[in-house]
Formats: structure tokens, sequence, C-alpha cells
């Protein structure tokens, strides 16, 4: 939908213009324009006396209760580096299963996953069947080697309109969120950044995109109901990747990717070599908050090291200089999903939480029983930090002796 003025209607009487809280109408001459920052409040359509202003539906606007012509099926890009799957592709086929069955469950339609890649080995789209792709779209070219985001929204692009999948989804990385809103602006559609949570609706039909909105203070769900595909990018670490299935198979589809032009051109890649930990691939962190104190951080890496995992903290207290930003997990840092994550002295703002509430096990300590992390943890210690923390650190060393 969109709003546009009759030309013919508009008397210049300027009675849009206050009414507008989005500043988006000027005068272009003795009419009325409407500007790209439109918000579609609607609120100028009841302030034009004559009628001038309206609202029109957009010839490939689709209505939600279309199913026939609203496409079918949910598509990932399955992201790859140096010839490797990422992390985040696996993840999406469980989530694109997942919402698969979904829609078979609430409208009864067959419908089918699919998974594109670009550049790499073939043999990774078998890999891709084996996590749970029914069709993966392959396209390989000069210009698909290493990533490139004009040729890369070429390739989905093109893959995305002859699917004509109902749901697209894509990891929320550097490479996802670099190209990802090319590829929505190329098909008019909307994309929904960021994602936490992914699922339909009750009949099926509509996605609903969960992100956390207002610096993380509210978890906002937000629809796509006019327009297909359905697209998003989902943060990494937040899905749960499915067993991979010996024996399962994917039909393969070969795409074109040798007519890609692009105006850039890659020269070279230089992998960062760093010394940063990567707390998203471990699978124990010990993480502290402003409940620790500074000292208290010894006592998380002695903790950690004997856990063989590694020490990941709070905004709180990286704010206050304590470690480094590296290890910060929530909104604003890493979002983590290890086999064991041990919570010391960390209140649980909604901020935090994101980042780390789909652990496998979550172990909480902290000395207020009121406090919102024990909401998400699997098992809850109410106590000092300080006192609880020695007994862990000395029973685990009697068991090792």
């Amino acid at each position: 939908m969109f709003i546009r003025v009759n030309v013919e209607n508009c008397v210049g009487c300027q009675a849009c213009l206050d009414s507008c809280p989005y500043d988006a109408i000027m005068m272009q001459g003795d009419v009325a324009v409407i500007l790209e920052t439109c918000q579609l409040c609607r609120a100028c359509l009841s302030a034009c006396p004559e009628g001038a202003i309206q609202e029109v539906e957009e010839a490939g606007d689709l209505k939600p209760d279309t199913p026939d012509d609203a496409g079918a099926g949910v598509m990932v890009y399955a992201e790859q580096r140096h010839g490797q799957l990422a992390g985040v592709a696996t993840e999406l086929l469980g989530a694109g299963r997942r919402l698969v069955e979904q829609i078979r469950e609430r409208r009864g339609d067959t419908t089918l996953l699919s998974a594109v890649l670009i550049g790499g080995d073939p043999l990774l789209a078998e890999e891709l069947g084996l996590y749970g792709a029914d069709r993966v779209y392959h396209a390989s070219g000069p210009l698909l080697e290493a990533f490139h985001d004009e040729a890369y929204s070429d390739v989905l692009a093109s893959a995305i309109r002859e699917a004509q999948p109902e749901v697209v989804l894509a990891g929320a990385t550097a490479i996802g969120r670099s190209f990802l809103p090319r590829v929505a602006a190329r098909l008019g559609t909307g994309l929904t950044a960021d994602c936490t949570s992914l699922e339909m609706d009750e009949n099926g039909k509509n996605l609903l995109q969960v992100r956390p909105a207002w610096g993380g203070n509210i978890m906002a769900s937000i629809l796509t109901p006019h327009r297909r595909p359905q697209m998003a990018t989902v943060r990494p670490r937040v899905m749960k990747a499915l067993a991979p299935e010996d024996g399962r198979k994917a039909e393969v589809v070969s795409l074109d990717g040798t007519s890609c032009t692009a105006r850039a051109r890659v020269v070279d890649f230089v992998k960062e070599v760093s010394m940063k930990v990567n707390i998203a691939e471990a699978d124990v962190i010990v993480a502290g908050g402003r409940g620790v104190g500074k000292d208290g951080f010894a006592m998380l890496t002695e903790l950690a090291e004997l856990l063989n995992g590694t020490v990941g903290a709070s905004r709180a207290a990286v704010d206050e200089g304590w470690i480094p930003y590296g290890h910060q997990v929530g909104q604003t840092g890493k979002t983590v999903c290890p086999k064991l994550y041990i919570a010391c002295g960390i209140s649980g703002a909604v901020q935090h939480l994101v980042g780390m509430q789909s652990s496998d096990t979550i172990v909480a300590i902290n000395k207020n029983p009121d406090a919102p992390i024990f909401n998400v943890a699997t098992y809850g210690i109410v106590g000092d930090v300080k006192e609880v923390l020695p007994m862990f650190i000395r029973k685990l060393k009697e068991a090792r002796a």
C-alpha cells in the first residue's frame, strides 16, 4: 500500500502539511507531494478537505488470504566461508524445518524447505540435505568465489523468483546483514533484521518475526502481511540445528552464476588473526556481572579453566572496565548458545537474556531471589557468589585429584 495525491483534485490548501507527524508531505508548486519518508499513518487522508489524498494498493501487493499466489515453502540462505558451511546455516535449516512443519499442520499444505548455496564446493549441497533441506539451489562462478554483495544479491534474488518461497531466512552475520537488504529492495518486500524467534501464526500464513527493540527493553513481533516473500535475518546461535540424518538427500538445482556482473571487484581477502576469545563458539561459559566485582573475575577465570570453558560478562562488567568487550554477552555483545552457561552475579536484564537464554543448561548464582535471571535458569542458587564459587572450585579440584 502507498499514499498518493490526485493532482486533479488537489487545490494547494496545504491542510495536509500540518497533519503529517513525519513531515513526509511537501508542496511542489501548487500541488502536495508525498515523500518516501511516509510511514502510512493515514493522518492526511481525513485532513484533506478535497479528498485528493488516497490510499492505493500496489499491483504487487499480496493479500494474506490468497495462499495460491503467495508463494510456497521456506528458503534459507546457506552461508559458507572458505569452503565450510557457517554454523548459522544448519541452525536456520533447523528453524526452517520447524516452520515447514507448522505450515503443514495449520494449513494442510505440502511445502518444501529449500536452501541457496552461493559459491563453495558442490559437496556442501549434499551436506545441506543431511541437515534437513529438501532442495538446494547452488550457484558457482568467478565472481562468487569470495563474498560480493552485488553478485550474491543477483543470485539470491534469481533463486527466490524461481522458487517463489513465502519465507526467506538468512543469518544476521556480517554477510547476511550486508546483502539481504539489497535483495529485499529488489523484490519490493520487507525485511526484519536480527530476529531471535520465528513462528507461523495460527493460520500458518504469516510469519511472526520477534526481535528486541528499544535497546532490548521490549520484544517486538513483526508481520509482513501484504508482501511475499517474508524475509528475516536471524541471530546466530539462537536457533537449534537438527542432528544430521545419515542417508538423507536433497534435490540439487544448478543456478547460473557466470553471468553475474558487479561494479566493484574483490582484490584480496585477508583473514583477521586475533587473540581475542570467541565466546560464541564456546561449549562452557562462566559469566560475571556487577555482583562479582573486579576481583571476582579471577575466580571466574579459574572456574572456567577447570571446566575447559571461557569467561563471559554482562555489559555492566564490561562498562566498568573489568574485562574486555570481546567477552560481552547480550544485546550489544555476542549471542551464545553453550552447553553450560554459569551466570554469576548477573541480575538478568532483558538485554543480557536475549544473548544467552537459548543455552542448553543455565546455572544462575545470585543473592537476590527475585532476580530475573532465575526465570530462565535450569538451576538457581540463591547466595553470595563470592561464597558459592570457591566451593565450586574446591569440589572440582577434589574431583580432578
